[in-house]
């Protein structure tokens, strides 16, 4: 076979690539030759990616569980990748911005669209009694989706409704201590955190802390500000943060909250979340009223936060 022009063309790039980092091509060429081709199961990791469910018990369906949870993680690592390419863009423009919103908000609509998989294919006697052995253990301890939330608002947005005002110029620290989802993992009546919740803050408050930190004037609301007020915004981008509002503090609780209506309520007592999470009162979105972009929305939407949703939950269950 002959050297063709392109072929030389190829080898002289490359050429001039390797002598600009003091390399020998030649030696990077035969390794080349001597390379294995590269596999799809290789490449992906397959054999490890299928050797990390771990199942506690006997039970078939605690598998669906683990997967589903684990296919969770990886769209919430999905939806980071974007976060960081938005807060990270030194020239960033309205156009870049919705798009990757856009894949942000197909990831959250994945997710919701197949929770049922996860719901509808457990049988719930096995749910019932696998569940147990999964104390202290809770999807509420998620630190990935917790990021999320930090990348997509100010960080007083994510403060109980209750306290947001009189903390709204405090400093991160003091606000850290009355997040929403706190009061979702401390018992009712002793105001004691659970284990659950102790864990949780152990693992990842600092570095829950050091974004907040770093995103104060880049996370979304702050970007969506400021090309408001540069005059640079646009009606696609403020549709698809509404749509990312109302996916991941609408849709995507309400699937959770479907989800333990059914396998959790019980008469005449419902039963506790593995973590011992307060589900009535943690999951539903007019309870919380924990809006990303307040100034997107009428004071009626506001108002009437989530409420659509779960009486159409309440009434379908």
């Amino acid at each position: 076979m002959s050297i063709t022009p392109e072929i030389e063309k190829r080898l002289a790039l490359l050429q001039e690539k390797y002598e600009a980092m003091g390399q020998d091509m030649v030696s990077y060429l035969d390794g080349l030759l001597h390379a294995d081709f590269l596999t799809y199961w290789d490449y992906i990791h397959l054999d490890t990616l299928l050797s990390l469910q771990s199942p506690k018990t006997p039970f078939p369906d605690e598998e669906i569980f683990i997967m589903y949870h684990q296919i969770t993680e990886l769209y919430f690592k999905l939806a980071l990748h974007e976060c960081k390419q938005i807060a990270e863009n030194k020239s960033l423009t309205a156009e870049f911005f919705t798009a990757r919103v856009k894949r942000i908000n197909s990831y959250f609509e994945a997710l919701t669209q197949s929770f049922a998989i996860m719901v509808d294919g457990m049988e719930k006697d096995q749910f019932l009694q696998f569940r147990m052995s999964l104390l202290p253990a809770s999807g509420f301890q998620s630190g990935q989706y917790r990021m999320i939330e930090i990348y997509a608002t100010d960080f007083i947005n994510l403060v109980d409704k209750g306290k947001r005002e009189e903390l709204r110029n405090a400093p991160i620290e003091e606000q850290f201590e009355d997040l929403y989802w706190k009061f979702g993992a401390t018992e009712l009546a002793s105001g004691k955190k659970t284990l659950t919740l102790r864990q949780f803050e152990k693992k990842y408050s600092k570095q829950f802390i050091d974004l907040a930190k770093a995103t104060v004037n880049h996370n979304f609301n702050a970007l969506l500000q400021q090309l408001q007020y540069e005059g640079m915004s646009t009606p696609a981008l403020e549709n698809e943060l509404r749509r990312l509002d109302v996916n991941v503090n609408v849709n995507w609780p309400l699937v959770h909250y479907k989800s333990a209506v059914r396998y959790l309520e019980r008469k005449p007592e419902e039963l506790k979340a593995t973590g011992g999470t307060n589900w009535q009162k943690y999951l539903p979105p007019r309870f919380q009223k924990r809006i990303f972009y307040p100034s997107l929305w009428t004071p009626e939407q506001e108002a009437n936060w989530g409420r659509a949703w779960v009486e159409d939950v309440l009434g379908g269950k």
